[in-house]
């Protein structure tokens, strides 16, 4: 089966064309074409995604990456003197009635694009921006009108739990093993902080997740707090990394909390590991006034103040304090429910400190528990793993679900 997977869920905009094919044992997936532009750049300034900025960004990309994606593939053919009747446009007008830049770009680029031998469009309808996700699905059902190819929704977070599944055997082929169910999921990213247990293919159950903050949003706030550029999760961990270089085995002078880590369930809580880490600030804050002219310092002056070494000490403390409260529940987890395969997935899960700790703990802890985390390169959000999600769901009776019951679902969840 050929996809063509479409991701807008936040700041990146991507499209992927896949031919799989299923075998006994495993799932075969080849990467035909794959494009991605991140906003990264974008929206470092403002610290954080801007929806309609993303939204807008969204608009501007998806035409020229379907371009380049089909161009890869092979499947770009295209006849000059092809153009949209009236009704077409008018169609189309209506269609992306929001998204007029988009609605320019489909009516300039796409008339003289033969439609590709493609069985299903997969595109992301949730979890993630509203504003971002309509954009996606709008181009979809754009593509739909324009080509008659089936579409159908992808939730996102599913993506990133099969991304995990996914072994890259060569030059962009891949292979899904059939793993031993039950199976558990630690979903962690910018977004979300979940548990979620499986015991076949597509049934899921939610069984933790985060009461307040997502591990990846307490990573950007903190290091907002430590002036480190966005995105902060990689600037933590890389300061984190030259603590534990410089003090090998030396506990960090400014101890964290770790929230929720002795409680009966599998829940998260990120927000006051945050607000510990602002006390922290503010304690150093007050040390050096009273131990200078005494005056009032402003946050940023005492940021500015803060050392090198105390900045990859709190670093280091935080990373530890979030990597030892997801590795505990997941333990625990692991034992109550009898898993016999477990994945990493995520935006967070590219993080070097987690993903060793994962390691560790599952070759000592639990051997005969069958560990899945992603390649690097599958921990962002990207088009492949949407296209493998729609894949798994793309049965006769959901590819003939209504265009119109297709809608962008912010929070959606399994």
């Amino acid at each position: 089966m050929k996809i063509l997977a479409i991701e807008t869920s936040c700041d990146e905009t991507a499209i992927a064309i896949l031919d799989i094919k299923e075998t006994k044992t495993e799932t075969k997936v080849s990467v035909l074409g794959n494009a991605l532009i991140s906003q990264i750049k974008i929206h470092e300034q403002y610290g954080g995604v801007y929806p309609a900025l993303a939204k807008r960004e969204h608009s501007k990309n998806l035409v020229p990456i379907l371009k380049t994606a089909l161009k890869e593939s092979g499947l770009l053919k295209t006849e000059k003197t092809k153009t949209f009747s009236t009704k077409d446009i008018n169609k189309l007008k209506t269609l992306l009635s929001h998204e007029s830049e988009l609605f320019e770009l489909i009516c300039g680029e796409l008339p003289s694009i033969k439609t590709p031998k493609i069985d299903l469009i997969v595109v992301t309808n949730g979890p993630g921006l509203e504003p971002a996700l309509w954009v996606g699905i709008n181009f979809a059902k754009a593509l739909n009108f324009l080509w008659g190819i089936p579409v159908i929704p992808a939730n996102h977070m599913e993506g990133h739990l099969l991304a995990s599944l996914l072994k890259n055997v060569k030059n962009g082929n891949f292979t899904l093993k059939k793993p031993l169910f039950p199976m558990l999921s630690l979903l962690i990213s910018g977004g979300h902080t979940e548990l979620v247990l499986a015991k076949k293919w597509g049934v899921y159950k939610l069984i933790g997740q985060t009461r307040d903050d997502a591990v990846g949003e307490a990573f950007d706030k903190v290091a907002r707090m430590l002036s480190l550029p966005y995105p902060g999760g990689p600037e933590i961990s890389r300061l984190a990394e030259k603590y534990r270089e410089k003090h090998l085995g030396e506990k960090s002078a400014y101890p964290l909390p770790r929230p929720m880590l002795h409680s009966k369930d599998f829940d998260f809580s990120f927000a006051g590991l945050k607000t510990a880490v602002l006390y922290t600030l503010k304690k150093i804050s007050l040390n050096q006034a009273s131990a200078g002219s005494g005056e009032h310092s402003s946050k940023k002056n005492v940021l500015a103040k803060i050392t090198a070494d105390v900045k990859e000490s709190i670093a280091c403390e935080f990373e530890d304090s979030a990597t030892e409260v997801l590795l505990s529940k997941s333990e625990r987890a692991v034992k109550k429910y009898k898993i016999k395969t477990f994945s990493l997935g995520g935006g967070v899960s590219a993080n070097k400190q987690i993903r060793h700790s994962f390691e560790k703990s599952f070759a000592d802890n639990f051997p005969e528990t069958k560990l899945f985390v992603p390649s690097q390169t599958l921990t962002t959000d990207n088009a492949i793993m949407i296209g493998l999600a729609g894949y798994f769901k793309s049965d006769k009776k959901v590819a003939r679900t209504s265009l119109s019951r297709i809608r962008a679902m912010g929070n959606l969840s399994f």
